[in-house]
C-alpha cells in the first residue's frame, strides 16, 4: 500500500465569516459584499493553493453551480491570476460530490449527486484513498460536519466587517470540541486566515 492509502484523510471545511458571526449579509445569500474585497488580496488567493491539495471537493447544490459558473471561467481566463486559475482548474477537474434533495444527476466533470447523510458519506470517502476532503462554504454541510464530529480541519477567513445581519454561521447545539489555532495569516484588507485542528 501507498502512503496516501494508508493515512487518514484530513476532512477541511473553507469559509468566510464578519467578526458579528454571519456568513452572509442582511440581503440574503447572494449579499456578499461585505466579503469581496477580502476575497482578492494576495494572501487570501495564497490560501488558495492549500484548498488544491484536495482530491475530492463536498459541495451543496447551489455552491456548486455558484462554483461552476464563476470559477470554472476563471481557469480558462489566461488574464487571471494564476492561483485563481489554478483553483478554477482544480474545482473543474477534481473529484466533486454534491448534495442535492431535487437533483440527481449533473453534467459537470468529475461529479456525482447524492441525497445522503452528509457524515455517513464522508465517512465512506475517508476509507477511500486520497488527499484531503474540501467542503467550501457549504454552510449546511459544514454544519452537519460539525454536529457529527467529522470536521478536522476548518479555515476561517475572518473579515474585518459588522455584516448586521444575515445567516449565522455557528448556532446553539453543536457539541463541545476543542480546536488548535495550527496557522494564522494577516492579509493586506484587514482579515485574519485562522487554521484550527481537531484536537482529538
Amino acid at each position: 500500500m501507498t502512503e496516501q492509502q494508508t493515512t487518514t484523510r484530513t476532512v477541511l471545511a473553507n469559509f468566510t465569516m464578519s467578526i458579528d458571526g454571519y456568513v452572509t449579509g442582511p440581503g440574503g445569500p447572494a449579499d456578499m459584499s461585505w466579503v469581496a474585497k477580502h476575497a482578492v488580496s494576495d494572501q487570501a488567493r495564497d490560501i488558495l493553493t492549500r484548498i488544491v491539495n484536495g482530491t475530492t471537493a463536498v459541495l451543496g447544490r447551489v455552491n456548486a453551480e455558484g462554483f461552476r459558473g464563476y470559477w470554472v471561467p476563471v481557469g480558462r481566463d489566461e488574464t487571471a491570476d494564476p492561483r485563481d486559475r489554478a483553483y478554477g482548474q482544480w474545482i473543474e477537474q477534481v473529484d466533486k460530490v454534491i448534495f442535492s434533495t431535487t437533483q440527481t444527476e449533473t453534467d459537470w466533470n468529475n461529479a456525482r449527486m447524492v441525497n445522503d447523510d452528509p457524515a455517513k458519506i464522508i465517512r465512506e470517502l475517508r476509507d477511500l484513498p486520497g488527499g484531503d476532503i474540501v467542503i467550501n462554504n457549504s454552510l449546511s454541510l459544514i454544519r452537519a460536519l460539525l454536529a457529527a464530529d467529522e470536521l478536522d480541519r476548518l479555515i476561517v477567513t475572518l473579515c474585518p466587517e459588522l455584516s448586521g445581519g444575515g445567516v449565522r454561521m455557528f448556532e446553539d447545539g453543536f457539541p463541545s470540541t476543542s480546536w488548535s489555532l495550527t496557522d494564522v495569516v494577516s492579509t493586506d484588507t484587514g482579515a485574519l486566515v485562522l487554521q484550527y485542528d481537531r484536537q482529538r
